[in-house]
């Protein structure tokens, strides 16, 4: 009889490690470096260095064109990115910024850096926009020369060749013309209203800068130039009539200011109150769009809520039993802010959400102190505005009365581990599901009372993915989940009233380690399969605790700090950020969290509780549909899926990508 040749196994040496190199990283997943639903943000990487030039003094114009061609040229007047050859690399510094990940001016903070306050500080911006693009050109005007090169996916195709300046040609500037590549997007138009919306803004916060956008099919030629800057921008966008005349100001730090904040860094802002109808709310962080919000807007809200709560409070307009809160004063507010922060850390390459948390203390100290000062030469517009407030408290209160009324008719009584908060409006509410009673004992002396309750779980929970419906609350750890959130189990098609819901979100918080991830997705599961309602309505979240602490010792004027950092790669930037600075290599101490017991309350409200502040991410089912996430959830936690869980492993093996 004849044998089977037994199946070859795949080899797992030292050649099956691979190093990508270049811009590799960026072909192999473009979602990482940018947004892919369409090319807008790799155009507007280009367009921001534009801007950056503007915003440093260097330039008055930024022309943009639509080609018949699909392709997009950036030109402004600008210095001109140098072309000779770096010293270091001795290659032309316009080749490296367009060819290199972490390159670029922007990390040159110190005295007689390139630039002061940008946008681009991660240095993987146009090489991205290189990096995705069929073909890329480039021309430069500086110094009397005129110089030229083009790429095509990232690699040189025509090297850059130098000539003299015609006469009557430009003197600076330069021109950057992207065909971008369709393969990398979802979609290979330009949503023409955001291009229009981020060329508008840049003209709003650089008042003087002339913003043109030219369509060559059509020959039309759009021109923005905004001589008033934030108010005129903000009367003309609101969409109801302010109550109240508006509220601007802006305050930057100066040389002499004893504040810890860097020179320069400050905030420009408008505010107008409405009673009723939508609200226009748009932040920018060095003229880029943060459409995400972050810590700049929290410091607005903290400033304004801080200074109309003691107007409130000096003039004794606040009835017996209504206690304010921040949402109260920000719930009818619109406004435009421009934060100008020296080093500011976003979300993710895509810039869509300031993390810096300085950001929020440098705006709210600028922001309260001017808007005491209006309150008080405006006494009557004062009243009028905390009447607003009041009214807005009285509202949200009336509403949570009503709720814990419809709850207060069952039965179940709260888990004896709960501690639970004081309000009980649901939309304000949340509950922390915390990993070890160590933890729970810091997040209950850290959290707000007010609107944050802990729920801490012993050990690891039941992998509940093959548990029956009935049998599920023989656990006793999800018996206190349910009834804590108050909404029972239930399937995805199933009718479920989640009107006893008792907290608008719900934050698993876990260790930033291997165990942390497991007890995450041990609690993933058992929301998924047992009460997918909660993920849908978008109530479900998990915390993002930080795995490293950066003691920083004090430089300039700067004093002595802790820095958090979320990962390996987010440590790395704060240490070269700290080069950057002056500081003297090893002056630092590095500290890696065990776990969430070793966090101080103090710790663990600044870098995971305080909504400020914090990293929390909504739990989502992504591109997948809920049969196709149900599937992959069996394979990864089913007990007769061993086979599967290593079929999956080994075809994604080759995905781990390893830095030498």
């Amino acid at each position: 009889m004849a044998t089977r040749p037994a199946p070859l196994e795949p080899t797992y040496g030292e050649a099956s490690i691979r190093v990508l190199k270049g811009l590799e990283p960026v072909k192999q997943r473009p979602g990482m470096y940018t947004r892919t639903d369409n090319p807008l943000h790799i155009v507007q990487e280009v367009i921001d260095n534009a801007a950056d030039e503007a915003l440093a003094g260097h330039g008055k114009r930024i022309a943009v064109t639509l080609h018949a061609d699909g392709s997009v040229s950036v030109d402004d007047d600008g210095r001109g990115i140098p072309f000779g050859l770096h010293p270091e690399e001795k290659v032309p510094v316009v080749e490296i910024v367009f060819t290199r990940l972490h390159a670029g001016g922007k990390f040159d903070k110190g005295s007689g850096g390139a630039y002061s306050f940008s946008g681009g500080l991660h240095g993987v911006g146009v090489s991205v926009t290189n990096a995705l693009a069929k073909r890329l050109q480039v021309a430069v005007w500086r110094d009397g020369q005129a110089a030229a090169l083009t790429f095509s996916g990232g690699d040189v195709i025509e090297p850059l060749a130098v000539r003299p300046a015609a006469a009557g040609e430009r003197k600076k500037g330069t021109s950057v013309r992207v065909w971008p590549d369709a393969k990398y997007f979802e979609s290979a138009e330009l949503p023409r209203h955001e291009l229009m919306h981020l060329l508008r803004s840049k003209a709003v916060l650089m008042p003087g800068v002339t913003v043109t956008l030219t369509t060559e099919k059509s020959g039309d030629v759009q021109t923005w130039l905004y001589k008033g800057g934030l108010r005129d921008y903000l009367q003309q966008s609101l969409p109801a009539d302010p109550m109240i005349p508006l509220f601007e100001g802006e305050h930057y730090a100066g040389s002499g200011e004893d504040d810890n904040f860097a020179e320069g860094e400050g905030a420009a802002w408008c505010v107008a109150f409405t009673e009723d109808g939508a609200l226009l709310r748009e932040s920018y962080v060095n003229l880029i769009p943060t459409v995400a919000g972050g810590t700049h807007e929290a410091g607005l809200k903290d400033g304004l809520f801080g200074a109309i709560k003691g107007f409130i409070e000096l003039h004794s307009l606040l009835p017996k039993g209504v206690k304010l809160m921040p949402e109260d004063v920000f719930s009818r507010a619109s406004f435009v802010l421009s934060a100008k922060v020296l080093d500011p850390q976003f979300q993710g390459q895509t810039k869509e959400r300031l993390n810096s948390r300085d950001a929020l203390r440098l705006v709210s100290a600028y922001v309260k102190p001017a808007l005491e000062l209006w309150l008080s030469q405006h006494v009557e517009h004062g009243k009028k505005l905390a009447e607003l407030v009041i009214k807005q408290a009285q509202t949200r209160q009336r509403a949570s009365q009503k709720v814990e009324k419809r709850k207060g008719s069952g039965v179940a009584v709260l888990p004896g581990k709960l501690t639970d908060c004081e309000s009980r409006d649901t939309q304000l509410n949340e509950l922390f599901l915390v990993e070890g009673d160590s933890a729970g004992g810091s997040a209950k002396m850290g959290r707000n009372k007010e609107t944050q309750a802990i729920l801490p779980l012993r050990g690891k929970v039941l992998n509940s993915w093959e548990v029956e419906r009935d049998l599920l609350f023989k656990n006793n750890e999800i018996h206190d989940i349910s009834v804590a959130i108050g909404v029972d189990p239930h399937g995805p098609t199933d009718s479920v009233d989640l009107s006893g819901l008792r907290y608008g979100k719900i934050c698993i918080l876990s260790d930033a380690d291997v165990d942390g991830s497991h007890i995450q997705v041990l609690l993933l599961t058992l929301f998924f399969r047992h009460f997918p309602r909660l993920i849908e309505a978008g109530h479900v979240y998990v915390a993002k605790p930080p795995l490293y602490r950066v003691d920083a010792p004090a430089r300039g004027k700067k004093p002595a700090a802790k820095i958090y950092a979320l990962d390996d790669g987010e440590r790395d930037a704060a240490l070269d950020k700290l080069r950057k600075e002056g500081v003297k290599e090893g002056s630092w101490s590095i500290g890696r969290f065990k776990g969430l017991g070793e966090m101080s309350a103090e710790q663990l409200w600044d870098t995971t509780l305080n909504p400020d502040t914090r990293r929390l991410l909504q739990v989502q089912y992504g591109q997948l549909d809920f049969a196709s996430t149900a599937d992959a959830m069996s394979k990864l936690m089913g007990k007769g899926e061993a086979q599967a869980r290593r079929d999956l492993m080994e075809l994604h093996g080759d995905a781990v990508e390893v830095d030498i």
